[in-house]
């Protein structure tokens, strides 16, 4: 077994255990060289060769790689039995590629991952692999000499597929982990999941003998009916959920980013105005309309009036319980938390929608890269193309070719695995991919084409969605997939995609500060449950810019001109 450098395993759970281990401090100077020369360790030179530098050569010996893991909750729900460090994806890595992870952390982020990932830089006591949470940690790395140039990388040990994938999202993508011309990172791509869906329960619905919402107002109309009629009954109706976020963003569920999109306002995002300058979004007079909006629905009891006082947990409770009946979601709500509603109570019907004058004229958006993930290599680690074979192998070879091994992967999207099961957090696909799958999942389901010719992960949805359409009831599994993967998918293409790509903010520090950030999460919630006025969004304008805003905004601003030269 050819083995990374300095080997230490020491799966740990906390950051205190990591430090009391050692195993931070303890992989810097004190590694170890692999046993042996290519010749001596096994296999031929011209094997080695080959592996090293072409995207899906097999090593002639397993190769172990040191890596600090990114952990998922409930161990990323990966069946019992599986670890991170043995489960479907590094089973199928020793097959195709011979390579193994071996975790010298796994933590969750939130807290102990940033700790581990802060110690580690400082102490320059990297493992063979990490995954970095954020541009900026990324900078810190390319400028302290930490990690390896992947330029030569991605040109030999990526497939011409997965070259297009990270061509789907332009230059910005790649550029955001290019120094000097230089790539030293594969940055995580983010699909575009289209706009936020509003789920409603049309049970309840054709229950009150409603027609379904043909606008936002229909449907703002059925949840105040939802309500008055008090239909999950014992006074226990509430109305649309809503978290004191407000924004839920690409996490997904419960925010009412829906209502804000109506009013073409991006809270929380930098966007271009129509003056051509850079504002941040939640500052605009759109979003003073979308507040005005909100109030107005609290008022009239369709916002939950009690949302102030819940937690995610709480909510996720309501709609388990049938005491809930609409909520903002991403298509992949199905999967979280609907499927628990499904589950509990077979009569309840979940639903998305979508309406198309809420969502043409959208702003464009900028991104800073600020919480982005990327995978970088420890410069002088002898195999640094291992990060190349690996999304490879993972995102293109076992999804579009590969039918002999890649079974128990793909499967893992049907039983709800969640992605952090992977060794390295990332994922790579076109930014369209969504629509490209429910594309060819419709038209396999219509008989207009052959499963065979489905990649393996459409093979697996197409299995799941047609035993949930061939059974009277199917499981939650089952009914999750269809209603994200088809019916969700299938009201975002119908309605059309307005959304614009994101532009890079250039080099610009484009995070918000905390007191900013407090005082903007105050200010629109004051606001919605009327203990401001609508008019006061104006002085919390002004306060936001003589508290650091204005300053910031003009470095943001700056930064942006330098990327238009």
């Amino acid at each position: 077994m050819r083995k990374g450098k300095g080997i230490i395993r020491a799966a740990a759970v906390t950051l205190t255990l990591l430090l009391s281990a050692g195993a931070l401090s303890g992989c810097s100077e004190n590694r170890t060289e692999p046993k042996g020369t290519k010749e001596k360790s096994g296999g031929s030179e011209a094997a080695w060769e080959s592996a090293q530098h072409t995207p899906l050569g097999k090593y002639p010996e397993t190769v172990e790689y040191t890596l600090g893991k990114i952990s998922g909750a409930n161990s990323s729900n990966m069946p019992e039995g599986d670890t991170y460090e043995d489960n479907a994806y590094t089973r199928y890595l020793r097959e195709i590629l011979n390579i193994q992870n071996v975790d010298i952390f796994e933590l969750q982020t939130g807290g102990a991952y940033e700790e581990a990932l802060e110690v580690t830089i400082a102490d320059k006591s990297l493992p063979d692999v990490l995954v970095v949470n954020g541009r900026e940690n990324l900078m810190r790395l390319v400028e302290a000499g930490l990690v390896e140039d992947l330029t030569q990388v991605y040109e030999e040990c990526t497939t011409e597929t997965i070259k297009a994938m990270y061509e789907s999202y332009g230059e910005d993508l790649l550029g955001s982990a290019t120094f000097d011309g230089k790539l030293y990172a594969f940055p995580n791509c983010e699909i575009d999941d289209g706009h936020m869906l509003l789920w409603l329960r049309t049970d309840w619905i054709q229950k009150l003998g409603l027609e379904e919402p043909a606008s936002m107002d229909d449907a703002m109309k059925i949840i105040k009916a939802f309500v008055e009629n008090d239909i999950a009954g014992n006074k226990e109706t509430i109305g649309l959920a809503c978290s004191t976020e407000l924004i839920a963003g690409s996490s997904g569920t419960y925010g009412v980013d829906g209502i804000f999109t109506r009013f073409g306002s991006v809270p929380e995002r930098w966007i271009l105005d129509d003056d051509d300058g850079v504002v941040w979004g939640s500052l605009t007079d759109e979003t003073k309309e979308a507040l005005a909006f909100l109030n107005q629905l609290y008022e009239d009891g369709i916002l939950d009036s009690r949302f102030l006082l819940r937690q995610t947990e709480n909510i996720d409770d309501l709609v388990i319980n049938g005491k809930c009946g609409a909520i903002f979601g991403r298509w992949w709500a199905p999967n979280n938390p609907l499927s628990l509603s499904y589950e509990a109570d077979d009569t309840a019907v979940w639903k998305p929608y979508l309406f198309a004058e809420d969502v043409q004229e959208q702003p464009q958006t900028f991104e800073a890269y600020d919480k982005w993930m990327y995978v970088v290599v420890r410069k002088g680690y002898e195999h640094p193309e291992i990060v190349g074979k690996y999304v490879s192998a993972i995102f293109d070879y076992s999804r579009y070719e590969d039918d002999r091994y890649a079974n128990d992967v793909n499967k893992y999207f049907a039983i709800n695995v969640d992605p952090t099961a992977r060794p390295m957090n990332i994922n790579v696909d076109y930014i369209d991919a969504l629509f490209r799958c429910e594309t060819n999942l419709e038209a396999a389901l219509d008989g207009e084409m052959s499963r065979d010719e489905l990649s393996g992960l459409e093979k697996s949805y197409y299995d799941t969605c047609e035993a949930y359409l061939n059974e009277e009831r199917g499981s939650a599994n089952e009914w999750a997939a269809y209603a994200s993967r088809i019916q969700a998918v299938q009201v975002l293409k119908a309605v059309g995609n307005a959304e614009k790509p994101v532009i890079s903010i250039g080099d610009a520090d484009a995070e918000i500060p905390q007191n900013l950030r407090d005082m903007e999460r105050e200010a629109f919630l004051q606001i919605i449950v009327g203990e401001k006025p609508v008019d006061y969004f104006d002085t919390f304008v002004v306060e936001w810019y003589d508290n650091g805003g204005a300053e910031l905004t003009e470095s943001v601003r700056a930064s942006y001109q330098e990327t238009l030269k």
